[in-house]
C-alpha cells in the first residue's frame, strides 16, 4: 500500500511504502498510551472500544426499619406494606451517615472486585438525589475519600434513574477514548428526606449504595448500549418542593415538611413505571437484535414489586429472570440497580457470556435501559 503527501510544505516527503501487514484489517497502529486488553488504541485504531463491567459493590447501612417498626410511627401495618409493596424492611443510615459515606463502602469493594487501586480511575460519575452537599458534588467528597487524586468527578441527579444515566455517561467517555477506566455510583439516603408521617412514601423507601467499575475493552463482553429518555411534563408528581433555587430553605419550609419527599400521584407512578421500563428495555433488545429469550437476567429498578411483575410479565419474562431484593431493603432510589446488580453477582446468579438487562424509572420523570453482555 501507498500514500503520497500532498501539502507543498512537506514536498521532501514523496511516496512512502508502508508493510504489507498494513493491509491486514486487524492491523492496529501503535500507541504512546498504555494499550486495553493488550491491544494499542493509536490515533488509527481501527477496533471500536467499549466498556466493560470489571467489577461490582453495594453497601447498605446496618440499621434496619422494619413494617412492625412503621406500625408503630404512622397508620399502616405489615400485611398492608407487603401485599402492595412487597417490602419487609429497609435499611436506614445513621444520623452522622452523609451519601459519601455509603458510597465509599461500595465503591472499596467494587474496586476490590475489580482488582484495581483508586489511582487507577480516570472517572468517578455519582448519581444521587440526596447529596452530601449542594456544592460541591458528592462524587468529589468520594473522591477525597478514595484519594483518586487524578480522576473527574461529578453527579448526575435522575433520581430512581441515576444509576442507568450516570452508567450511560460513563461508558460513553469510554467509547469516545477520553477515559480508560470508570467508577458509577449509584447513592441515596431517602430517610434524610422522608417524611415519616406520610404512608405513601415512607413505607417505601430505604438507604444504600452499589458500584461498578468499568473498564475499556475490545472484547465482546461489554456494555451493549445504554438507552435514556425523560418527559418533564410530569416533573411535579414525585419531587422534594423546597431547598431549590425556587424555593430557598425558610423556617415556614421546614415547618411545613416541604425538603421532604411528595408523591402526588402514584396510580401514574405505577402506570408509567410498567409502561416506561418494559419498553425501554424492548427498544435496547431491539437496538441489538436481541430477542426477549436473549436475557438471562433482568435487574429492574427496585421500586415495588407489583411493578417488578408487571414489568416481567409485560416483557413476557419468567420470575426465575427478574431478580429482586426489595424485601430486604425497599426502593433505595439510584442504588437500587447496582446494589442488585452486585448481590446477583456474588449469588452466582450471573455468569461470563450472559445478556443481563437493567431498566430503571425515576421522578423528572426519567427512565432507560442498558443492556450487558457478562465477561
Amino acid at each position: 500500500m501507498q500514500t503520497k503527501v500532498m501539502t507543498k510544505e512537506r514536498e521532501d516527503l514523496q511516496y512512502t511504502s508502508f508493510p504489507s501487514e498494513l493491509d491486514s484489517p486487524s492491523y492496529v497502529e501503535p500507541r504512546l498510551t498504555p494499550s486495553i486488553d493488550g491491544v494499542p488504541m493509536g490515533w488509527f485504531q481501527r477496533q471500536t472500544t467499549y466498556s466493560r463491567i470489571a467489577g461490582t459493590g453495594s453497601y447498605a447501612p446496618e440499621s434496619k426499619l422494619t413494617n412492625r417498626d412503621l406500625e408503630q410511627m404512622v397508620d399502616t401495618s405489615d400485611a398492608w406494606i407487603q401485599s402492595r409493596t412487597g417490602i419487609q424492611e429497609r435499611r436506614i443510615a445513621q444520623k452522622e451517615q452523609a451519601a459519601s459515606d455509603l458510597a465509599y463502602e461500595a465503591a472499596r469493594k467494587a474496586l476490590e472486585s475489580a482488582g484495581m487501586l483508586p489511582d487507577d480511575i480516570d472517572l468517578i460519575v455519582v448519581a444521587t438525589v440526596t447529596p452530601d452537599t449542594m456544592m460541591p458534588s458528592t462524587a468529589c467528597w468520594l473522591q477525597a475519600k478514595l484519594q483518586c487524586k487524578r480522576a473527574i468527578a461529578f453527579d448526575v441527579s435522575a433520581a430512581c434513574s441515576g444509576f442507568v444515566y450516570a452508567l450511560s455517561v460513563a461508558d460513553n467517555f469510554i467509547r469516545a477514548g477520553s477515559v480508560q477506566s470508570a467508577l458509577v455510583v449509584g447513592v441515596d439516603t431517602f430517610s434524610k428526606i422522608m417524611n415519616y408521617q406520610d404512608r405513601n412514601t415512607c413505607v417505601l423507601f430505604g438507604d444504600g449504595a452499589g458500584a461498578v467499575v468499568l473498564e475499556a475493552t475490545t472484547g465482546d463482553s461489554h456494555v451493549l448500549s445504554t438507552h435514556l429518555f425523560s418527559d418533564g411534563a410530569y416533573a411535579d408528581v414525585l419531587e422534594v418542593p423546597a431547598g431549590g433555587s425556587r424555593m430557598p430553605a425558610t423556617q415556614e419550609t421546614v415547618d411545613q415538611r416541604l425538603h421532604t419527599m411528595v408523591m402526588r400521584n402514584g396510580q401514574e407512578v405505577f402506570k408509567s413505571a410498567v409502561r416506561s421500563m418494559s419498553e425501554a428495555v424492548q427498544h435496547a433488545l431491539e437496538q441489538n437484535d436481541l430477542m426477549v429469550e436473549d436475557i438471562d437476567l433482568l435487574i429492574p429498578h427496585q421500586a415495588n414489586i407489583r411493578i417488578i411483575e408487571a414489568v416481567g410479565q409485560r416483557l413476557g419474562l419468567s420470575s426465575e429472570k427478574v431478580f429482586t431484593n426489595l424485601d430486604r431493603y425497599g426502593n433505595t432510589s439510584a442504588a437500587s440497580i447496582p446494589l442488585a446488580l452486585d448481590e446477583a453477582v456474588r449469588a452466582g446468579k450471573i455468569k461470563s457470556g450472559d445478556v443481563v438487562a437493567l431498566a430503571a424509572f425515576g421522578a423528572g420523570f426519567t427512565w432507560g435501559s442498558a443492556i450487558v453482555r457478562w465477561g
